[in-house]
C-alpha cells in the first residue's frame, strides 16, 4: 500500500474520533488512505479506512481484518506498524499507521548503486525473515509496498492479503487472484500452494528491478504477465551485473524447491554476492596491463578480449541451460483468464485483485496473443466455482437440481476444498438465498422457501461454511418474527404456524424456534372458533381487524336459552301510547305471526340483544358483541329479513341503528328506539379473538 499523494481534497472526510482527517492520499481496491492528525499526540499519520462499498463482500471485510491483526502483532524496523484501530462515524473500518511521505521503491533509480541495493534487500529479507518466523506470508511484496521514512529507512507496508502458515494458503484465479503480476511467483500464478518462497521469489523480482531499472519479464496484461512468470527462463543480466547472476538464477527458479529454503539462506547467500561496480575482472586487468607497458597492448588486447568474450558466452549459456532443464519438470501453469494489471503507480497499490474470472480461459488466452495449448487448463474446481458465479447472476440457486449454484459450490469443494474461492462465493451465495427466502416467507411461499433453505443446509458441510450460514438464519428467524406479526394483527393463526416450516427448513437454533412457535401459538384461532359456533361463521380479516361473524341471526332457541338461564322480562313489542300494546301486546315469544325454534328471534330491544352478547361471553370465555354496522356488512344477505339491530347509535346515542331491509319496512337502514322490540328487526353476533 504505498502512500503516493493524490492531490484530491475529499468532499466529505470521515469522521474518526481522536483524529482530524486532512485530504486523501492514497487509493486501493479495498481502501482509501488519508492524511490525518493523531490529536492526542499531535502527530501525522496515514489513515486506512475500508470503502463502504466492499463492506458487503465479506472477503474484503475478512482481509481488512487479517491485515490489521497481522500487521499489529509485527514489530520490526522494516515493517510499517499500526498505532490504533477502530470505525468511523459510519460505522466503516480504519486503522491508523505512521505517515510515510517519502515514496515507495518503485519511484527510485537505483542504477548503478549496487550498495544501496544490497542495503535495501538486506532489510527487506530481514523483515521477511522475521514474518515468517511468526507465520506470516506477505504475498504482495513489490516495490510500492516498500516505504521510506525521514532516514531514508525502507519499511515492507501492506500485508493486507498476508496469510497466516496452515490457514487457506491455496491461491487461485477465480474471484481471488490477489497480488500483483509481475512480482507473482509461479506457483502463485497457477493457483498452486504458496508458501514463504513466493516472496523469496518477489524480493528476487524487486533486486532485478533495482539492479536493471526494469522487470525481469514482460507482459501486456495480467495474463500475459503471468505466464511469463510461469514459463519464460530468467533472463541473462548484462556483463557489468553477470556477478548477480547465480543469486537471481536462484531466487527465480520455477520450482520453490529450487530456490532459498528460507529468508536466511538468502540474506547469507546475498552477502556471497561479489562486492563490485559493475566491472568485469578482465577489464580491470586489461587496464592494469595498458598502465603498466602500453607498448604491449596492442598484442595482448586481441587475445584477452577473445578469452573475455568466450566466458562471458559460456558463463551466459550454462545458467541458462540449466534453469531451462531445472524448470522444465514444473508443471504447465494453471491460470484462469485475467483483466489487464492495475496502474503499478496507483497511490496505494492496493492491487487486491489483479486477475479476475472469465467464462472461456482459451479465448482470453488467444485474445493476449498466447495459443490456447500454451496455457494449462483451469482446474475442475475453477471450473465449478465459474459456473456458480454464472449461476448465481442468473438468479438459479437451487434449482435446477443438477445445474444450480449449491450445486456447482459442492462440486466446487469436492474438487478442492482448500480453495481459496470457495469462502467468498460461497458467502455470496448463502447471502442471495437469504434475500431471496425472506421475499418468499414474506410473499407466503412457504413450500419454495423451504426448499431453498434445506438446499443451502445441505451445503454447509465445513465449519467455515456453517458459519457462512448464520447471517441467513438470523435472516429467517427476522422475516418469519415480522409475518407472526402480521398475523397477529390478522389474528391468521394458520398462517403463523406455516411460517415455521422455514425455521426448521433453516435450521434455527432449538431456543429461537421455541420462541417462535409460542408467539404463532398464542394467536386466537378464529377457524376453529368459527367451526364451533352454531350454523357457523365466516372469518374476516379486513386491516388490522379480525373477527368471525355468524352466518345466521340469533335464534329463538337461542334467545329462549338466555332467558331461562337468566329470567329476563321480555321488553314490549309495541310503541309506548299504542292502544294495542295494552289489548295485544306481543313479545318474542309472541310477535304476532308463526314462528319455529331456528327462526330469527324478533321483538327484543337493544338493550336485550346486548345483554344476550354479554351472558355468552360470560358462558363461553371469549368476546362476543352485537354486530356494528361495519361488521354486519360482511355478513350474508338475506332478501326475506329481518332487519338487525347493530351497536352503532344515532341521534346522540338516543336512538340505536336497524340495518337491512325487511318484510315491512324497505329502508336499508333506520334509526329505532333501543328500549322497544320490533316484530321485523333481530340482532347478530360478532365474535372477536
Amino acid at each position: 500500500m504505498s502512500q503516493t499523494t493524490s492531490g484530491y481534497e475529499s468532499p466529505a472526510l470521515p469522521q474518526i474520533a481522536g483524529y482530524r482527517l486532512l485530504r486523501v492520499i492514497g487509493h486501493g481496491g479495498m481502501a482509501t488512505v488519508y492524511l490525518g492528525t493523531q490529536l492526542s499526540l499531535g502527530r501525522d499519520v496515514a489513515i486506512k479506512v475500508m470503502r463502504p462499498e466492499t463492506l458487503a463482500d465479506e472477503v474484503s471485510r475478512r482481509r481488512f481484518e487479517n491485515e490489521t491483526r497481522t500487521i499489529a502483532r509485527l514489530e520490526h524496523p522494516n515493517i510499517v506498524g499500526i498505532h490504533d484501530v477502530g470505525r468511523t462515524a459510519d460505522g466503516l473500518p480504519w486503522y491508523a499507521m505512521p505517515h510515510l511521505p517519502h515514496g515507495h521503491l518503485g519511484q527510485r533509480d537505483l542504477r548503478g548503486d549496487q550498495a544501496r541495493v544490497r542495503a535495501i534487500l538486506h532489510a527487506l529479507l530481514s523483515a521477511l525473515a522475521y514474518a515468517h518466523a511468526r507465520g506470516v506470508i506477505h504475498r504482495d511484496v513489490k516495490a510500492e509496498n516498500v516505504l521510506f521514512d525521514e532516514t531514508d529507512r525502507p519499511l515492507l507496508a501492506d500485508f493486507g492479503i498476508a496469510l497466516r502458515r496452515g490457514y487457506g494458503t491455496r491461491m487461485t484465479m477465480v474471484g481471488l487472484a490477489v497480488g500483483s503480476t509481475a512480482y507473482m511467483a509461479p506457483e502463485q500464478a497457477r493457483g498452486q500452494q504458496v508458501d514463504f518462497r513466493a516472496d523469496l521469489y518477489s524480493v528476487g523480482v524487486l533486486a532485478w528491478e533495482m539492479l536493471t531499472g526494469a522487470l525481469p519479464f514482460a507482459g501486456e496484461d495480467a495474463l500475459s504477465m503471468a505466464l511469463a512468470h510461469v514459463q519464460n527462463p530468467v533472463p541473462r543480466l548484462p556483463p557489468e551485473l553477470r556477478h548477480w547472476q547465480r543469486f537471481l538464477d536462484q531466487a527465480l527458479a520455477k520450482s520453490p524447491k529450487r530456490r532459498f529454503a528460507d529468508a536466511g539462506q538468502m540474506l547469507r547467500a546475498l552477502e556471497q554476492v561479489p562486492q563490485r561496480d559493475g566491472e568485469a575482472r578482465i577489464t580491470g586487468r586489461i587496464r592494469r596491463i595498458g598502465h603498466d607497458g602500453r607498448r604491449l597492448l596492442p598484442w595482448l588486447a586481441l587475445p584477452i578480449v577473445l578469452l573475455a568474450g568466450v566466458g562471458v558466452w559460456r558463463a551466459w549459456e550454462r545458467p541458462s541451460a540449466a534453469t531451462t532443464a531445472a524448470d522444465e519438470a514444473a508443471p504447465a501453469a494453471s491460470i484462469t483468464s485475467a483483466r489487464p494489471v492495475a496502474d503499478q503507480d496507483t497511490a496505494d497499490g492496493d492491487a487486491d485483485a489483479d486477475l479476475t474470472p472469465q467464462a472461456d480461459p482459451d479465448a482470453v488466452a488467444a485474445a493476449a496473443g498466447i495459443e490456447a495449448s500454451q496455457a494449462a487448463p483451469v482446474s475442475e474446481a475453477d471450473r465449478h466455482l465459474a459456473a456458480a458465479e454464472r449461476l448465481l447472476r442468473a438468479g438459479k440457486l437451487a434449482a435446477p437440481h443438477d445445474d444450480n449454484a449449491l450445486e456447482r459450490l459442492r462440486r466446487a469443494r469436492a474438487a478442492d476444498a482448500q480453495h481459496l474461492g470457495l469462502p467468498s462465493l460461497t458467502a455470496r451465495v448463502f447471502a442471495a438465498v437469504g434475500s431471496r427466502a425472506t421475499t418468499l416467507i414474506a410473499g407466503r411461499d412457504d413450500g419454495a422457501a423451504t426448499d431453498l433453505l434445506q438446499a443451502a443446509r445441505a451445503h454447509a458441510g465445513s465449519a467455515e461454511e456453517v458459519a457462512a450460514l448464520q447471517p441467513v438464519r438470523a435472516q429467517v428467524a427476522d422475516a418469519i418474527e415480522a409475518r407472526i406479526a402480521d398475523a397477529v394483527t390478522a389474528v391468521d393463526r394458520d398462517d403463523a404456524i406455516a411460517s415455521l416450516a422455514a425455521a426448521d427448513a433453516a435450521g434455527l437454533d432449538a431456543s429461537t424456534k421455541a420462541r417462535l412457535r409460542r408467539e404463532a401459538q398464542a394467536i386466537p384461532d378464529l377457524n376453529a372458533l368459527a367451526a364451533k359456533i352454531p350454523g357457523g361463521a365466516r372469518v374476516v380479516r379486513s386491516g388490522d381487524t379480525s373477527f368471525a361473524i355468524s352466518n345466521a341471526p340469533v335464534s329463538r332457541a337461542d334467545y329462549a336459552a338466555f332467558v331461562a338461564a337468566t329470567g329476563r322480562k321480555s321488553a314490549p313489542c309495541r310503541a309506548r301510547g299504542s292502544v294495542l300494546r295494552a289489548l295485544a301486546p306481543r313479545d318474542w315469544e309472541s310477535p304476532g305471526f308463526d314462528q319455529s325454534p331456528n327462526d330469527p328471534v324478533v321483538c327484543v330491544s337493544w338493550h336485550d340483544a346486548v345483554d344476550y352478547a354479554r351472558w355468552r361471553s360470560e358462558r363461553e370465555g371469549r368476546s362476543i358483541v352485537v354486530a356494528s354496522t361495519a361488521q354486519g356488512a360482511a355478513a350474508p344477505a338475506s332478501a326475506e329479513g329481518p332487519a338487525e339491530w347493530r351497536s352503532d347509535c344515532a341521534a346522540a346515542c338516543k336512538d340505536r341503528i336497524a340495518a337491512g331491509r325487511s318484510r315491512r319496512d324497505a329502508i336499508d337502514s333506520r334509526a329505532l328506539d333501543p328500549k322497544r322490540g320490533y316484530d321485523d328487526v333481530g340482532f347478530r353476533l360478532v365474535h372477536l379473538p
